[in-house]
């Protein structure tokens, strides 16, 4: 369901950039690795390239409750702490974004992101034991889970917070290692912003719904996270806004 979105591949250390074909960028900024909260833009720049600009306003969001952690993306592989499972930390780095889920039949979105309605049969592996770790999983024939794996793997049903939701390619496509996180979204936010996450971003629903309708797959669109002091050392190297 992915698809092209999922392909782009991880450069060798000290050799990343932004990919030219970005078009589209979400950047999030937070004050240290143990923030649970950060701030988000939206930047575009147009198909021969030149400066990023600006989408709106910063928007605020919140993070894992136990901070930050460099996660599996786009970026080369860094030192320090590395995102693992149910650690309660958001991946940090560069990563791919597509497509969303909800429980409505459909949502205002470009023609060419990938929207699918989350039913009973709809699962996401967090069994870091399992083949199929961090993969989006339909039961044959549209049946509900008939055992306990299935039904831990399931998808959440009738949660606010999870009624819209846009995948971050953390830790995903061929490449997927067991045990280094799974099923990060950017999704509607607790509390009105209240509560930290366990890992996604989260943010309020109006906002999510805005930018569902804004990203563009043929844009390539991609999510940065860093603490501040990250996202002032890498700024220039990785031709950030």
């Amino acid at each position: 369901m992915l698809g092209s979105l999922l392909l782009l591949a991880a450069a060798p250390a000290g050799a990343f950039t932004l990919p030219e074909g970005t078009r589209q960028l979400i950047v999030g900024r937070a004050e240290s690795w143990e923030a649970t909260e950060a701030r988000l833009q939206r930047w575009e720049r147009d198909p021969a390239g030149g400066a990023w600009r600006a989408v709106g306003v910063a928007v605020p969001a919140r993070l894992g409750r136990n901070g930050l952690a460099w996660g599996r993306g786009l970026h080369p592989a860094m030192p320090g702490l590395q995102k693992k499972e149910s650690d309660g930390r958001a991946p940090a780095g560069v990563f791919a974004v597509g497509g969303a889920f909800g429980d409505e039949a459909d949502v205002p979105r470009h023609p060419a992101l990938p929207y699918r309605r989350v039913t009973p049969a709809d699962l996401w592996v967090e069994d870091a034991e399992s083949p199929h770790y961090n993969r989006h999983l339909v039961l044959p024939d549209g049946r509900a889970p008939a055992t306990d794996w299935e039904r831990k793997q399931q998808m959440k049903q009738g949660d606010p917070a999870h009624k819209l939701k846009l995948f971050i390619a953390h830790n995903a496509g061929a490449d997927v290692q067991p045990g280094a996180g799974s099923a990060i979204f950017f999704h509607i936010w607790r509390e009105g912003g209240g509560k930290p996450s366990t890992g996604c971003t989260v943010m309020d629903e109006a906002v999510l719904r805005e930018w569902i309708g804004w990203i563009d797959p043929s844009r390539q669109p991609l999510y940065v996270l860093l603490p501040e002091e990250e996202y002032a050392a890498r700024r220039a190297g990785w031709k950030l806004p």
